[in-house]
């Protein structure tokens, strides 16, 4: 269970009291991520998520910012994705007014200071070609291209190699002052604290914290009439394939049912992938799928690692898999599926960061909350034939696409394999 309030200034402010545990996790959550950002500034939500920790009026430099909180054991990290980025900490009891003052004054007062902001571009730069070097990174960004080719959705969350190095020290600045607005964010605390203190403590340092109203983000667009592949040849001991469909928005009724059929088919030593793939055709030692929900479009996807020669094989294999989720789900495998997902989501909500990110990131996204109760009931509400038919809804040929990384010239040996 959870407790909300909104301050004065439109900011949601979100307590799951857990008397139990010694410590208190703190997130704060920014609608800002890479569907707000046009080419020209791509990456600027990632670039500001590293800046926010170089230095604030309070703690100057990055060392006093950690040292703030690792000094007294605790964990403090930050994330950006498409939809949004999240700052968060987690403490024992008696040290959470003193990070919660850390997290606010890297929101509210940052120095972004001309040479760190010039030091931590050439860092985010090496992380940029990090993730490029990596073949299985690589691929998941192939699949996003060839879902969602030129347009925000589709692009790395980082950005590319040249727009971090041409976003100006201003157009950061005004992205801040657009994007970290309370109207525009959430601050979610799970752990050992009462609703009512957190919200007397975040009113207190946060009401200054004047609303503004934000940017919109960039609506996806869909034109798939057939199926797309894309090949990176690269000099590789293995192939690294995905599989993508579009998928379910965050708020659809169906997202519950689409979450089963994927743990039927890709999640887990007992999935549909991992017992044919792996245990009976030995064609891969990784093999999953998995699904992405946003605001209005989703994906599901299909990843394998094989050795080259037997990507054709793999690649039929998947399509064999996804097909036979169209028909003939038995009930007993639907209730395997029901719960895991059960199962692990409860064992999760043990966690204080885990019950803040939960709620934050609901509150954030969709402007509501739904409980672990509410949860469970729509799993246990989920028929074979929900199943069946949301497979067939979403697993069509025309919207089949392949994203391949490996030691191929060209696309021609996997053209005549997406089919169902």
């Amino acid at each position: 269970m959870y407790q909300r309030t909104v301050l004065d200034n439109g900011l949601p402010v979100l307590t799951s009291s857990m008397p139990h545990t010694r410590s208190v996790s703190m997130a704060i959550f920014i609608g800002a991520g890479s569907r707000y950002e046009s080419d020209e500034i791509a990456g600027t939500s990632h670039f500001l998520e590293h800046l926010l920790f170089k230095g604030t009026k309070a703690w100057p430099t990055a060392r006093e910012i950690s040292e703030a909180v690792e000094g007294v054991g605790g964990i403090m990290n930050a994330s950006t994705d498409r939809e949004m980025t999240v700052f968060w900490c987690k403490v024992a009891r008696p040290h959470f007014q003193r990070s919660l003052s850390v997290l606010v004054d890297m929101m509210l007062n940052p120095l972004l200071d001309p040479t760190e902001l010039e030091k931590e571009r050439e860092v985010v730069l090496e992380e940029l070609r990090m993730v490029n070097d990596y073949p299985t990174n690589r691929v998941d960004l192939l699949i996003d291209e060839t879902l969602w080719p030129d347009q925000p959705m589709g692009r790395d969350v980082g950005g590319s190699q040249e727009s971090v190095s041409n976003i100006t020290r201003e157009q950061i600045v005004d992205y801040v002052s657009r994007q970290y607005t309370p109207r525009n964010a959430a601050v979610a605390v799970g752990g050992d604290i009462s609703h009512e203190e957190e919200v007397d403590l975040v009113s207190e340092v946060l009401k200054d914290w004047a609303p503004e109203e934000p940017m919109s983000w960039y609506p996806v667009r869909d034109g798939q009439e057939m199926p797309r592949i894309r090949v990176e040849q690269r000099k590789t001991d293995q192939a690294h394939l995905c599989i993508g469909l579009p998928g379910l928005p965050l708020s659809h009724p169906d997202r519950y049912v689409l979450g089963l059929m994927n743990v039927i088919l890709g999640e887990g030593m007992s999935s549909r992938l991992f017992l044919e793939l792996r245990e009976n055709q030995s064609l891969a030692y990784d093999v999953h799928s998995s699904i992405n929900l946003f605001r209005d479009c989703g994906s599901l996807i299909v990843y394998c690692g094989v050795e080259p020669q037997k990507s054709q094989r793999a690649v039929s294999a998947i399509m064999e898999q996804l097909n036979g989720l169209r028909h003939d789900i038995p009930d007993s495998e639907l209730e395997k599926a029901r719960e895991l997902s059960k199962g692990r989501m409860l064992l999760r909500m043990e966690d204080s960061r885990s019950v803040a990110m939960w709620m934050g990131a609901q509150e954030t996204l969709t402007g509501r909350v739904r409980t672990v109760d509410e949860v469970v009931e729509r799993l246990d509400d989920v028929s074979t034939e929900d199943i069946e038919r949301v497979a067939g809804d979403i697993i069509r040929e025309d919207k089949l696409n392949l994203a391949v990384v490996g030691p191929y010239r060209s696309d021609r040996r996997f053209r005549s394999l997406l089919k169902l």
